[in-house]
């Protein structure tokens, strides 16, 4: 007997939380937060997509360590930070939304200079965008990093949030350590796929003990790197399949591309290269101009266009599936929700109309204003907003 398609407005559960609707805001980084704290204004851009109709709005992004940092003024989990962080989860709910916080470690991808500490990574690495060099991680960082996840899960719960976000993506540091295109490891953590996924695996059981079933526990998890030798779905299939086994998580988000080495394969659509030169300081504003297109490339945008990848996870797993990447309107939800994904998770589309929902529960045909222009992307450090929006 087959399953009737659920309504994507209607109330789901996701782990112990019941949501208004399947629509989760995904992370996006707000570029908001100010020594380390909540301010007005990033509770003030949550209230707006929870006012908007989101089942879930998703805070972009909490470090769980000074190191994991890609922007010096990102919320850190300290008890000064508590206080406000517990004024957004309370505007959030006043609005009737649930509200989850993205916790990771960028890894490679932080920011040293501004952290004033190097970069962690499985394995030496070049970084163009910081011109230095990353730090292989020693176990003695990888059980402090492990041990800061649940940390942050548990300030996560204080504060009351109704979820966290694992991010196992984008080559942030548990995503690096996936890639045997940046893996070069020859101890426990790297070599085969069993050692290469032992951060991400242990990362996850950590929460969930952390946690229990107080909070639901999602997790950002690439499909594919988009670069050659990377990280890539045959692999995922399998790592989903021990994420599953473990029982450390309630649902998977599943994302595409690197932040390290090719950002743009998530973000389909324009590559704004004028506007990404305009926001880098030299050298890399020249770097940026003569050599962008290879590092930012173009990739057509079409709705769903993460689809053909993540059915085949859909296949391979029982574990509910977050379903991202060009869901724009109605009709793509429900596609969603016909291949048997159990939430949509929405960015450009929702920075561009906050109130998109209500509109589409107003009128199902109603569809996104969104361009795709992707310049939304060049502000993230400044005030996450749509270029084309009155501010």
């Amino acid at each position: 007997m087959t399953q009737p398609i659920p309504d994507v407005l209607a109330p789901a559960k996701l782990g112990p939380v019941t949501l208004r609707n399947r629509i989760i805001k995904s992370a996006t980084y707000e570029g908001l937060s100010r020594d380390n704290k909540v301010t007005d204004a990033l509770i003030d851009f949550h209230v707006r997509h929870a006012a908007g109709g989101v089942g879930m709005t998703t805070v972009a992004y909490c470090a769980v360590a000074p190191d994991g940092r890609t922007d010096r003024k990102q919320i850190l989990w300290t008890e000064d930070a508590l206080p406000g962080l517990r004024r957004l989860t309370e505007a959030v709910h006043a609005e009737g939304a649930a509200v989850s916080a993205q916790i990771g470690h960028a890894g490679p991808v932080a920011n040293p200079k501004a952290n004033g500490a190097p970069a962690l990574g499985p394995s030496r690495h070049f970084h163009a965008t910081t011109t230095s060099f990353t730090k292989a991680a020693t176990r003695a960082d990888l059980e402090r990093i492990i041990k800061a996840h649940g940390h942050a899960a548990r300030m996560a719960i204080r504060a009351g949030f109704d979820a966290v976000e694992i991010h196992l993506g984008h080559n942030y540091l548990a995503s690096s350590f996936l890639s045997p295109r940046v893996n070069h490891r020859d101890d426990e953590y790297g070599g085969s796929l069993e050692n290469r996924a032992r951060l991400a695996r242990a990362i996850a059981r950590e929460v969930r003990e952390a946690v229990g079933d107080r909070i639901a526990i999602l997790a950002k998890f690439n499909m594919d790197d988009g670069v050659p030798g990377g990280f890539w779905l045959d692999e995922a299939i399998q790592v989903a399949r021990w994420l599953e086994a473990d029982g450390s998580l309630d649902a998977l988000v599943l994302t595409a591309g690197s932040s390290l080495l090719n950002p743009m394969y998530l973000f389909r659509g324009d590559v704004p290269l004028r506007e990404f030169a305009a926001i880098m300081p030299q050298p890399i504003k020249l770097g940026v101009q003569l050599v962008g297109k290879r590092f930012l490339k173009y990739y057509p945008y079409e709705d769903a266009y993460l689809l053909p990848l993540a059915r085949q996870i859909r296949a391979a797993v029982k574990l509910p599936l977050v379903l991202l990447g060009g869901i724009t309107g109605k009709p793509v939800m429900d596609l969603a929700m016909r291949e048997g994904f159990e939430f949509v998770a929405m960015a450009r589309a929702l920075l561009r109309e906050p109130d998109l929902i209500n509109r589409i529960a107003k009128d199902p045909q109603a569809s996104s204003l969104c361009i795709h222009c992707n310049k939304c992307f060049t502000k993230i450090y400044g005030g996450t907003s749509c270029v084309l929006v009155q501010p």
